[in-house]
Order: structure tokens, then C-alpha cells, then sequence
């Protein structure tokens, strides 16, 4: 049984519920919050997931053990492989600076925070100068789609400036497991 740990929110844990759903595997998602997560995982946050026994810590390691119960290599390409880690980097970047921005330090606090936001801009510039029209969708593409929309959600950033990405958003958002898996409203 597959177990993933994890909040609807997220957009690591997004990622690895449409996985799930496009691979037909059947899991039991447990919400969980941040004392949850300090518990069921030595990295103390999510997702998690526990399958067979085995508790696997990071999205990246159930997304690899999801596209091999399909038969599926992960990242087989090193195009997609470069893709998934900067839209990874674009996560871990974003989502530090909007928890920081929730403790109170704002990106006007120093100048380490100044770079991490001119890092932000500068992948997302570099990723929307590349043609995306029927982009197909691997895990790269997910990764990055996953994070773009999280930044609608949160409100983090204005993407007016980056419209083949909006434009690759939305032929995205044209996926049913993709589309049913966003945040709630």
C-alpha cells in the first residue's frame, strides 16, 4: 500500500498526485502538517511517502519509484533531467523566501535575498525564452508547470513577463490529472 504524506498545496506533493493518477496507482493520501512532517520524516517536510515498508523522503525518489512501477525510466533525457532541476531550484528558492517573507524577512533584508530573487527571474527568463508550443508534458515539464502554478496560487510573483510559460501553463491545465489536482480555491 502507498501511503503519501503531504499538503494539497504543495507543489512537490502535487507533482507526485499526478504521477500517482497517471500511473493508476492506488494511494491514501494523509494530510499533513509541519509537526506531522517533522516526525514521519528525517527531512521534516513533505512529501513522504511509505510503500511497502520502505519510507521514501523526497519527491523526487517516489516520482522515480512511481515511473518504474510503470515500466518508465525517470528523467531518461538529459533535456528533461536539466528542466526538473531548475524547476526545483525555482521551488526551493521561492518557497524559502515566501517562508522567510511569512517569519518576517523580506527580500529588502539582505542582499543573499536580493540574489535569490534575481536567480528566480533570471530561470524563469531563460526558460521563457524557449518555444513551448505542444510541449510535451514529461516530468520536467510537470515539475516546472507545478511550480508556475503555485506561484499563481501564492500570488509570489507577476508572470505577465513570462507568457510562453503562461502559455505552457495553460496547455498544461488541459491535462485532467493535472487539472483535478490543483490547490483548492
Amino acid at each position: 500500500m502507498i501511503r503519501l504524506f503531504g499538503s494539497y498545496t504543495s507543489p512537490f506533493v502535487r507533482h507526485c498526485r499526478i504521477a500517482l493518477a497517471q500511473a493508476e496507482l492506488p494511494f491514501e493520501f494523509v494530510e499533513t502538517d509541519y509537526a506531522q512532517s517533522a516526525v514521519g520524516s528525517p527531512t521534516q517536510r513533505v512529501p513522504y511517502a511509505t510503500i511497502d515498508g520502505q519510507t521514501l523522503t523526497d519527491s523526487t525518489s517516489i516520482l522515480k519509484f512511481v515511473r518504474e512501477a510503470q515500466g518508465h525510466p525517470f528523467l531518461p533525457q538529459l533535456d528533461e533531467c536539466e528542466l526538473y532541476c531548475l524547476a526545483n531550484t525555482l521551488l526551493d528558492t521561492t518557497i524559502n523566501l515566501f517562508l522567510l517573507e511569512r517569519d518576517g524577512l523580506t527580500v529588502d533584508a539582505a542582499p543573499y535575498l536580493k540574489r535569490q530573487l534575481a536567480r528566480i527571474h533570471a530561470i524563469l527568463g531563460q526558460l521563457n525564452d524557449q518555444s513551448w508550443q505542444n510541449a510535451y508534458v514529461d516530468d520536467g515539464v510537470l515539475r516546472l508547470c507545478c511550480y508556475l502554478d503555485w506561484v499563481i496560487f501564492r500570488d509570489r510573483l507577476d508572470l505577465s513577463e513570462y507568457p510562453h510559460l503562461l502559455a505552457l501553463l495553460e496547455q498544461v491545465n488541459t491535462d485532467p490529472h493535472f487539472a483535478a489536482s490543483a490547490p483548492p480555491k
